[in-house]
């Protein structure tokens, strides 16, 4: 599985790379804020959900500590989804968030 730190994320993003960023956050951690233009799907909503995403888009799966979006991207990996897991979760994030 391919992973990626919350700084190195934070990089690209000021580089102005457009990222696709899913966070599997339950909505109540989401209310404390996520990463500006990522799209929340729950990690228990995903197997339902997979019709949002694009088998032809790269997406950086997060949550809160790397755990939850380890197993999402492991799942969507197996699902033909190219996938990287953002580690250390939103603990780890330095960035603004919306």
């Amino acid at each position: 599985m391919k992973e990626i730190t919350a700084s190195e994320l934070e990089t690209l993003l000021e580089d102005g790379q457009h990222i696709n960023m899913v966070d599997v956050r339950e909505v109540d951690e989401i209310a404390t804020g996520k990463i500006i233009g990522a799209i929340h799907i729950p990690l228990g909503e995903i197997p339902a959900r997979l019709e949002e995403l694009d088998k032809t888009k790269p997406y950086t799966i997060i949550c809160r500590s790397g755990g939850r979006s380890g197993r999402a991207a492991q799942f969507l990996e197996q699902q033909g989804y190219d996938v990287t897991n953002m580690t250390g979760g939103m603990l780890s994030w330095q960035g603004p968030i919306e």
